[in-house]
């Protein structure tokens, strides 16, 4: 099945207690649709500014995205983030945000884009999240991302937006914030609540958990002794899911507890270089190798415990 991302493409500056990078490419759509490259065939829908180069246009062209939908602005600037982490990786200091031409994004979506199979909303503007979803109405299974700044500012309207999807892909304090909810497994419910068929909740180096109507699923984060950037881990986690979710004939309990695995395989390799350099360079066997391991981590034999009969 094919899948439709719409979100940012962008330069990054990032800075790590390993090193830095001034100019490279980002964004939450260019991140999404790598990883999702890996499974499935992937539309990107975004803007860029006359400053977007060869250079990043190959990254797409490699791993076989369809670019016709991200529009270019020849007289724009592509929206710039930089950003610094500290030795604690979940929390990333902004430094400067230069929407430029993603300001007045507006998606375009070819027909092409709208008849794709799956559907997947990056963080942006809940109203026009709702827009595009509403441009494809026969998707499959959509599914999208939100932030705490429009929980703050747009809650009312992010709810809408919510209701009219399959499924949301937050961190932990998103979803409380969103739910006013501590517990986190009283905040899904809630969620749920609005009409959904799932919720993914990312906890960092902690791995994410699923919600469904039918049961309840942890995927561990894989142990690494090295992260030089978790800079788009979310974005890549939820293009694994959703690639993965592609890859398959029906979308079951099932197969989204093994979508929760590939996303969090592929979030894994994201975060071991700066960027994209890591996914770019990524190949079948290693993606294998790794969700190999995650099975390996998370096995463990059905044998009930009895205990021992007194002498």
């Amino acid at each position: 099945m094919s899948l439709t991302v719409v979100g940012s493409v962008a330069f990054d500056a990032l800075e790590t207690p390993f090193g830095r990078r001034e100019r490279i490419l980002g964004g939450a759509a260019t991140h999404f649709g790598l990883s999702a490259s890996f499974f499935t065939q992937v539309n990107a829908v975004g803007v860029v500014g006359g400053d977007f180069g060869d250079a990043e246009w190959d990254v797409f062209k490699r791993h076989a995205i369809n670019t016709d939908d991200v529009e270019v602005v020849a007289d724009g600037k592509t929206f710039f983030w930089s950003g610094r982490y500290d030795f604690d990786m979940n929390t990333a200091h902004t430094l400067d945000t230069q929407l430029n031409v993603f300001e007045t994004f507006q998606p375009k979506l070819s027909d092409h884009s709208k008849n794709a199979d799956l559907l997947f909303l990056a963080n942006i503007q809940p109203a026009l999240q709702r827009q595009v979803r509403e441009q494809c109405p026969d998707a499959k299974f959509v599914a999208m991302d939100t932030m705490n700044y429009w929980i703050t500012s747009a809650k009312d309207e992010l709810v809408q937006t919510i209701k009219g999807v399959d499924c949301i892909i937050i961190n932990d304090a998103e979803a409380r914030q969103l739910t006013d909810e501590p517990n986190i497994h009283k905040a899904a419910r809630k969620i749920m609540d609005f009409g959904l068929k799932a919720i993914v909740i990312k906890r960092g180096e902690y791995g994410a958990t699923l919600f469904t109507q039918n049961g309840y699923f942890a995927a561990p984060a894989y142990p690494l002794e090295s992260v030089f950037d978790p800079t788009g881990a979310g974005d890549t986690f939820a293009g694994g899911f959703m690639g993965y979710l592609a890859s398959q004939g029906e979308i079951t309990d099932d197969v989204m507890r093994r979508a929760c695995i590939y996303g969090s395989v592929m979030a894994s390799f994201n975060v071991e270089k700066f960027g994209t350099e890591r996914v770019d360079a990524l190949d079948y066997p290693e993606i294998n190798e790794r969700f190999k391991a995650f099975k390996a981590m998370t096995h463990f034999d059905d044998i009930p415990f009895e205990r021992a009969s007194a002498a």
